[in-house]
């Protein structure tokens, strides 16, 4: 490792705690610290949405992809960018014109309001566990990243360095701190994806004519994947639109409703396209060099995760190694970030806010950061026993999924407000996607658990609903 890809690693490091420095001066209460005044603007927030929601996970993610199937992995975001357009029309217009969700911080208080507090402190523990998950994925590829590229760094070494930076300035910072970085971040991972890791990696391995006659012609066909891929993805995906934590603080940050839709429009459009074939591309490029030996791994171990990190620390030089590095981790803390002001937001109003309403606003603020740092710490120690990103990452979705979309889509939209039904399709939603994940049995059509836990989520609800209809009516 050169010192100066070092020198360039620390200096940004350095920046990015700078600015939860400067922002930990200047909040002043919860509405700074977790909405980030409410006053954020479409470009910041839209960039901060597609920086969370993409982040260092799926762009290692996009790259074992891309590396296993190649073009057709983008397909994946394609979910995201129908997700992020749905909500847009559908979901924000709800959340913002609501009155008496004016002053809410997460999404379990507006599960609370929908039906009660019984099904809100569920709904909070589901966000928890979820963001929880989702935070250990972003260190992990923050992980894999620094030890595939700089072979003298330990894994677990990587994981401790990564888990510190991203909790520290979150702790400081708060929303403002995240989605400030996150503006930062998604821009420097964004050009150095266009004019130093695709250029470069492009080149190196010999230009379209080698890359052609290196990689079967499937490779380069958007029609590489089976029905069950594009299913899974989606039933996994587009619904985290209408039940993530992170994307309702983001709501309830912007300026108005419709500031909030155009910020979506943002993200959904930067996930795909332009993200997808990027991430994807560059995955591919990295089994091209494999296949032409450049990259030196035992082909019987080698994780198609660890291809594009090790592939950018063969061909990158000095210096340029550094900002590309920067530019990764960009979306790993971009993402780790939000999760965990995500899970500090349960914590903080959902499940202990009866406790703290007595509290001042700076003790509650102090409180929320002391919550934001356990809640890293155990992230980092999850982190530590996994092995797969995109699959943790997944999990952590599809957990989410199952238990609150129906409840959600039932109490906004349809004014079905049970909270018997809500708790029931929660505790059975998420309870047959977590045991059916665990238990990793084969499942009919090779479809994920998730499919199954909504299936069984949604007939919970409108059984339990149907059953109390017929009693009050027949009082």
């Amino acid at each position: 490792m050169a010192i100066i890809d070092l020198f360039i690693f620390l200096v940004y490091m350095v920046a990015m705690l700078g600015v939860g420095v400067y922002f930990m001066k200047n909040n002043k209460g919860q509405d700074d610290y977790y909405v980030g005044g409410r006053n954020i603007g479409s470009w910041h927030i839209g960039l901060s949405v597609v920086a969370t929601d993409v982040g260092g996970g799926f762009s290692v993610g996009l790259g074992g992809l891309g590396f296993a199937m190649g073009l057709s992995g983008s397909w994946m975001l394609f979910t995201g960018l129908l997700g992020a357009w749905l909500a847009a029309v559908y979901l924000i217009p709800v959340v913002r014109s609501t009155p008496q969700f004016k002053h809410f911080y997460t999404l379990p208080q507006i599960v609370t309001y929908l039906y009660d507090r019984k099904v809100g402190l569920a709904a909070a523990f589901i966000c928890f566990v979820g963001y929880l998950g989702f935070t250990s994925s972003q260190l992990l590829a923050g992980a894999k990243l620094a030890s595939g590229t700089f072979p003298e760094l330990d894994l677990q070494v990587a994981l401790v360095i990564m888990g510190v930076i991203a909790v520290v300035y979150t702790v400081m910072g708060g929303l403002k701190a995240v989605i400030y970085t996150d503006t930062i971040q998604w821009i420097i991972l964004l050009m150095g994806f266009i004019f130093i890791g695709l250029p470069v990696s492009y080149f190196h391995v010999g230009g379209w004519s080698v890359i052609r006659d290196t990689l079967p012609a499937e490779f380069f066909s958007l029609r590489n994947l089976r029905w069950q891929d594009l299913a899974n993805w989606g039933i996994t995906i587009l619904p985290i639109w209408f039940v993530g934590m992170t994307l309702y603080q983001r709501i309830f940050a912007s300026r108005d409703v419709a500031s909030a839709k155009k910020a979506w429009y943002i993200a959904g459009f930067f996930e795909w396209p332009i993200m997808a074939f990027m991430g994807v591309s560059l995955g591919l490029l990295a089994r091209v060099a494999f296949e032409q030996g450049m990259i030196a791994v035992d082909s019987e171990i080698l994780d198609p995760e660890m291809g594009l990190p090790i592939l950018l620390s063969t061909v990158l030089p000095a210096g340029i190694m550094g900002l590309m590095m920067s530019a990764y981790f960009s979306a790993v803390l971009s993402t780790a970030d939000s999760c965990l002001m995500a899970a500090s937001g349960n914590l903080t109003t959902d499940i202990f806010g009866r406790w703290m309403k007595t509290m001042s606003d700076k003790a509650v603020m102090r409180l929320s950061q002391v919550f934001t740092l356990a809640i890293g710490v155990l992230a980092l120690a999850i982190a530590l026993q996994m092995t797969n990103v995109l699959e943790l990452m997944l999990y952590s979705y599809a957990f989410m999924v199952s238990g609150l979309l129906v409840p959600i889509v039932a109490g906004l939209f349809w004014n079905m407000r049970s909270p018997n039904a809500a708790l029931s399709a929660m505790v059975l939603g998420g309870g047959v996607t977590a045991g059916l994940s665990v238990a990793n049995v084969k499942l009919p059509f090779q479809l994920d658990p998730n499919f199954f836990g909504v299936l069984v989520s949604l007939a919970a609800f409108l059984l339990v609903y149907g059953i109390e209809k017929y009693k009050n009516q027949n009082k």
